[in-house]
């Protein structure tokens, strides 16, 4: 609807503010760039600029706060009661469904931002009432304020619920920050409607590895499988499959897949005694009387036995507010078949049990229930590597007691970051080599001499810069990995990435090693300082005189210290600052320049100086010459911005992703450039961006937001300075 709509018996009234999301001012040009991703990188959102998470977290009460939640755990309100009189399956389920959006391929999605209360995530048909969840926690985050966040609590009380059931858990790590919006750089898919079926994410939904990427979830709107089997369909084998796939695209082995499934199973229960078609609206479209809520059920009293979420109905376990071996116990001594719940979900019951091994009913333990179990669970009972590794857990249960605890730890903190982000006294003191770990980097050496050594090298600016831009492009913010810290672009899998040249990476690093070995300095540090070497070699031939800003400290990784299979998510498969791709996608390469604008954490003029300046610099992959538009190739200057706007000029495409740059009266060539370098001068707010670094007047501005741009991408992994 548009904002000047007319309803039957309203008063007729003109606004000019395009106030609902329906009707987009760019709506007419749906293929535009949607450069908003990098706009969301400005903090205007965020209500508490000016305080610093990380010193409020110094005030905060640690063992006050799990107090606090330990009570919350029994502390059943009318308005939402708890299951047995206990929510730590809600507050397990509420942690698990924020922690388990994240997948390795990109680094999104996660616990890391609070995102789970902000759409699409807060109306998923998968998070039903999740709302719920974080509503409970309101008084408790209203309590601490400012001191704890809200990823922090929700993770927390995820935690703290397991504790309470009575396992012994990893540990915990705070350090979170909140959001202020949705995220609007995540692709979820392209599906228009919730929990469409899997086929269009497959190029055969029969085979699992061909779920599309970045995805990790086989259906719009789910955390990862279908309970009720692919396409809702019941085949325990062919989920196992997909499980194997979406479970491994979030990081994690065929092991800890058994344990977080029967760990997420063995406390609460489905809900489904009910009629879907009775609920409210999801949270982002109920009524302003729901103040949030949604899924409300509008038949009967709407809570306890009458609640309603995924549909499925029954718990999995005996005692499902306690941590046992309930649910393999369960799962291997029975037999099952399928049945449907009450609201005509698929699910297994047992065939038959007896009356003591029966879940009691959530509000009167006089009455028993029978237990269920998902597509999901019975995929453990019957995929032989699922199978054996169950078997093992059910004759040991301290073995998954301990596997779910630190497969629990992963899911909640993998998308932190390195181990040097982590705050709290519950920390825990193992290193993980999922964490890439970095030793500590020596500060004390002389960064002066390092810098001379590196100006009488021989090396050229172009294998200077190029060489550090490649070890710092891998960062990404969306889950903290990468980056210049610890030099792994010298080591399996990064040195041999085809975008990282490895002729040429290993030609510039015999240089730059017995430069590091030499002077103390760490080969981490030595690639930045000679990236930055470069550009004031570069800046000086264009008449300025600039210091690129530098932080020593940055340590190397070993071999040892590197998961290969886990980093080889982050190769690049192409790198517009450079002008490269692996080979034709079908996504554009300045869409493709744009995600990686946005996981580098830049704004649209950040991105914009820097490609003007690498392309001037020559760091084009292989010494590619598309998009050189100067006659001073090595020099710092804004040739590339002035002759890109300049009208003496007309733009001649010569293939899918090449032009010619010719002169407009004579038709000569002059040079030849990319879809990423002319799309700043065709987007209009790019070329608005573009025309500022092409005034006269703004030279010396081009070469200082330069230097700054740099300096972001080079110490974006530098958590030790912002601590």
């Amino acid at each position: 609807m548009d904002g000047n709509d007319i309803g039957k018996g309203k008063c007729p009234v003109m606004h000019g503010g395009m106030t609902s999301m329906g009707s987009s001012v760019m709506s007419w040009w749906p293929n535009a760039l949607n450069l908003d991703i990098l706009h969301q990188h400005d903090s205007k959102t965020n209500p508490l600029k000016g305080i610093n998470y990380r010193e409020e977290l110094k005030k905060l009460d640690v063992e006050a706060l799990k107090a606090d939640l330990r009570a919350l755990m029994t502390d059943s309100q009318d308005w939402w009661p708890a299951d047995w009189g206990s929510y730590v399956g809600m507050f397990a389920r509420t942690a698990w469904h924020m922690a388990g959006s994240y997948r390795t391929s990109d680094g999104r999605g996660g616990g890391n931002t609070g995102n789970q209360r902000f759409a699409p995530l807060n109306s998923w048909p998968d998070n039903v009432n999740t709302d719920k969840g974080r509503r409970l926690l309101w008084p408790l985050k209203k309590k601490y304020g400012n001191k704890i966040s809200w990823a922090d609590l929700i993770l927390l009380a995820g935690t703290i619920a397991y504790e309470h059931a009575g396992l012994k858990t990893y540990g915990f790590a705070f350090g979170r920050e909140d959001i202020w919006h949705p995220e609007k750089d995540t692709y979820w898919g392209d599906e228009k409607e919730w929990l469409a079926p899997s086929d269009n994410r497959y190029g055969d939904v029969k085979d699992a590895k061909s779920l599309s990427n970045p995805l990790a979830a086989v259906q719009m709107g789910l955390i990862y499988v279908n309970p009720e089997g692919v396409n809702g369909k019941s085949d325990p084998q062919a989920t196992a499959y997909q499980m194997r796939e979406t479970f491994g695209r979030m990081g994690m082995d065929d092991e800890e897949t058994v344990a977080l499934t029967a760990g997420g199973h063995t406390v609460g229960k489905c809900h489904g005694n009910g009629n879907v078609a009775d609920l409210s609206a999801d949270p982002e479209t109920a009524g302003p009387e729901f103040q949030g809520l949604g899924w409300m059920n509008t038949r009967g009293r709407g809570v306890g036995r009458d609640t309603m979420v995924s549909g499925l109905e029954g718990a999995w376990t005996t005692h499902p507010t306690q941590w046992d071996n309930g649910f393999f116990e369960m799962l291997f001594k029975n037999e099952w078949t399928l049945s449907h719940s009450p609201a005509g979900a698929s699910q297994w019951v047992p065939i038959s049990i007896a009356d003591e091994h029966k879940p009691a009913d959530v509000e009167d333990p006089s009455i028993k229930t029978i237990p269920i179990m998902t597509d999901a669970d019975m995929a453990l009972k019957v995929d032989p590597v699922y199978r054996e590794i169950s078997l093992r857990f059910l004759n040991d249960f301290n073995a998954f007691s301990d596997a779910f605890a630190r497969a629990w730890f992963k899911l909640t903190h993998r998308d932190m970051g390195p181990r040097s982000r982590y705050i709290g006294p519950d920390v825990p003191a193992e290193v993980l080599v999922w964490q890439d770990p970095i030793p500590a980097g020596n500060r004390g050496y002389d960064v002066a001499a390092v810098k001379a050594k590196i100006a009488a090298s021989g090396l050229s600016v172009a294998d200077l810069v190029a060489t550090a831009w490649d070890s710092a492009r891998t960062f990404r913010g969306s889950d903290m990995r990468g980056g210049a810290n610890g030099a792994r672009i010298r080591l399996a899998p990064q040195k041999d990435w085809a975008g990282n040249e490895p002729a040429r990476l290993a030609r510039v690093l015999s240089v730059l090693e017995p430069i590091a070995a030499a002077t103390g300095a760490s080969v981490a540090d030595v690639i930045v300082l000679a990236g930055n070497v470069g550009i004031e070699q570069a800046a000086k031939a264009a008449g300025f005189d600039v210091t690129v800003p530098f932080s020593p400290g940055r340590g190397d990784a070993t071999q040892a210290q590197t998961d290969a299979d886990s980093f080889a998510v982050l190769e690049p498969l192409a790198d517009g600052f450079r002008n490269w791709q692996k080979e034709d996608y079908v996504v554009s390469p300045e869409e493709m320049l744009l995600d990686r604008a946005q996981l580098l954490g830049l704004t649209a003029a950040e991105m914009t100086v820097l490609v003007g300046g690498m392309r001037v610099l020559g760091t084009n992959h292989g010494g590619g010459k598309q998009g050189v538009f100067t006659d001073r190739e090595g020099a710092l200057t804004a040739d590339f911005f002035v002759n890109l706007t300049d009208m003496a000029w007309k733009w001649v495409p010569t293939g899918a992703n090449s032009y010619n740059i010719v002169d407009r009266k004579s038709g000569a060539p002059k040079w030849t450039a990319s879809r990423v370098d002319l799309v700043f001068g065709s987007n209009s707010i790019l070329r608005a961006y573009a025309e500022v670094y092409a005034q006269d007047d703004n030279v010396g501005k081009f070469v200082q937001d330069f230097v700054a741009a740099w300096t972001k991408v080079m110490d974006a992994d530098r958590f030790d300075l912002r601590a």
